[in-house]
């Protein structure tokens, strides 16, 4: 009798959540499924590629999304969907191009990460700002936006004005993010980069994994899962960035107390598959099975990306934008430009 009694609890739990997630899952969904159609007939103006056409319908129903009923299912299409949608991209990657990225690419993003986070903190000084602002505003550029920006608050101490510096912090890195997705690739394209030299620079430079899924693929296949694998570099740094600056800006009392920073979980697994791609195929009498199974988790991945994306548009508020103070957005941008600069002109040297 108990045990039923606790199937009925959980199953009314299970029902419950369903019911909160399927109104925004399903904005999300639409959102996708109309730029998926209505891709071929804006590509006789211009070709844009569906992602992009998905957050430019997300950013114009915002007014729409911002309803209650909404947020629960854009915030999980954004955070949980996405996630694991990219860690099925790991089965489009063998070992062996994560090797072939090289030592080279590996001091780009840590000396360009190490650069914007001593970035934001001189230019937060510049302005006139507290140090904790410039180091919130340098993790989410430096390692993968939103993400970092809320891990490295839970590790700073408080002060007056922290939760607003951190409001501001993810806003605007969103924003910015969604800009680059944009102009990012047409900047590689200027300066006559190599496909691998594409996606080593949308994954180093844009903060947020979404737009470097956006990005990437929107350029070719190759580009994309190049930017994710140094995306998802970036993002298992995570974890010592936070834990530096903690240590860091930690007085007598929060130095004994141990920081607790969320694991990447997504990228282990994104690893994981690109381990098993790498073997699956060389497996004699493995490959038929193999191969259907990971043909349906790759177009369930494009589809989540592309509700994931959907949802970021949807989430995407240019009145919130509007209203942020200019010294903030000014050190966010700051920070945007030097990981630019430095990215780029590691790739010209080493070119």
């Amino acid at each position: 009798m108990t045990n039923l009694s606790t199937e009925q609890t959980s199953l009314s739990r299970a029902n419950s959540l369903l019911r909160r997630l399927l109104p925004g899952v399903a904005l999300s969904a639409a959102v996708a499924v109309v730029a998926v159609v209505s891709t071929p007939l804006v590509a006789r103006v211009f070709p844009i590629p569906a992602m992009v056409i998905a957050l430019v319908i997300g950013i114009a129903l915002n007014p729409v999304a911002k309803q209650q009923i909404f947020t629960p299912g854009i915030t999980f299409c954004v955070k949980t969907l996405l996630r694991w949608a990219v860690a099925l991209l790991g089965l489009r990657i063998a070992l062996v191009e994560i090797i072939a990225l090289g030592l080279t690419t590996v001091l780009i993003v840590i000396v360009s990460m190490v650069a914007t986070l001593v970035a934001g903190l001189l230019i937060a000084r510049a302005f006139g700002q507290n140090a904790y602002y410039g180091a919130l505003a340098g993790a989410g550029t430096a390692v993968c936006g939103a993400s970092a920006t809320l891990a490295t608050a839970s590790v700073l101490p408080h002060y007056n004005g922290k939760e607003a510096d951190t409001v501001f912090v993810v806003v605007a890195v969103n924003s910015l993010s969604t800009l680059a997705m944009v102009l990012y690739p047409l900047i590689c394209l200027w300066l006559g980069f190599s496909q691998t030299n594409i996606g080593i620079m949308l994954g180093a430079t844009i903060h947020d994994v979404a737009q470097v899924v956006g990005a990437g693929y929107a350029v070719s296949e190759p580009v994309g899962n190049t930017a994710i694998i140094v995306k998802l570099f970036r993002v298992l740094l995570l974890l010592p960035v936070a834990l530096g600056i903690g240590y860091w800006f930690a007085n007598a009392n929060a130095t004994k107390e141990r920081a607790k920073v969320p694991a990447p979980v997504f990228a282990f697994v994104f690893l994981a598959l690109c381990l098993l791609n790498s073997i699956a195929p060389s497996l004699a009498g493995f490959a038929p099975f193999y191969m259907p199974i990971k043909t349906w988790l790759l177009e369930f991945s494009t589809w989540g990306l592309l509700i994931a994306i959907s949802a970021l548009g949807l989430g995407t508020s240019v009145s919130a934008i509007r209203a942020l103070g200019w010294r903030h957005v000014a050190t966010v941008t700051g920070t945007t430009l030097v990981i630019l600069i430095v990215v780029t002109a590691g790739l010209l040297v080493q070119r």
